[in-house]
C-alpha cells in the first residue's frame, strides 16, 4: 500500500493523537491539527492526499465541504462521529465526503479506506 499523507483535524486533542498514533503505527505520515485556520494554512504549505476530519467537535458544513474541494479537488475526505445522521450536510455527505467513519474508530476500516484511495491515486498528488 502507497502512503498518502494524512491529515487528523479534531478540536478534540486527545482523540486528534490516538488517530495520528494508528497511522503512526502503520507508518502513515500524518499532521495532527485541532483548527480550522491551521488546517487552511497547513493545506497551503503541505501536500495532503486525505483529510479525516472529526464532525462532533468542528463547526463545519455544506459550504465548507464545498470550499475545501473547489481548492483542493483531489482530496480525499473522510469524516469520524458518533452520530448516523448530520441534518445540514446531505451535499457534503453526498458530493464531498468519500467515507464517514463512526467513532470509536475501527483501524480495519480506516486502513480499508486509505488502501483503496492508495490504488486509485498517485501517493504524494493534490
Amino acid at each position: 500500500m502507497g502512503r498518502p499523507k494524512v491529515a487528523v483535524v479534531d478540536a478534540d486533542k486527545q482523540n486528534c493523537l490516538e488517530v495520528c498514533a494508528l497511522l503512526d503505527q502503520a507508518n502513515i505520515p500524518a499532521a495532527s491539527i485541532h483548527t480550522l485556520k491551521v488546517l487552511a494554512d497547513h493545506l497551503q504549505r503541505e501536500p495532503v492526499a486525505v483529510l479525516i476530519i472529526d464532525l462532533d467537535s468542528l463547526p463545519v458544513d455544506n459550504t465548507f465541504f464545498r470550499s475545501l474541494k473547489k481548492q483542493y479537488p483531489n482530496l480525499h475526505i473522510f469524516c469520524l462521529s458518533t452520530r448516523t445522521h448530520h441534518p445540514g450536510l446531505e451535499e457534503a455527505m453526498g458530493s464531498h465526503i468519500c467515507a464517514s467513519l463512526a467513532k470509536p474508530l475501527n483501524s480495519e476500516e480506516l486502513f480499508y479506506w486509505l488502501k483503496a484511495i492508495a490504488e486509485i491515486e498517485p501517493v504524494g498528488s493534490t
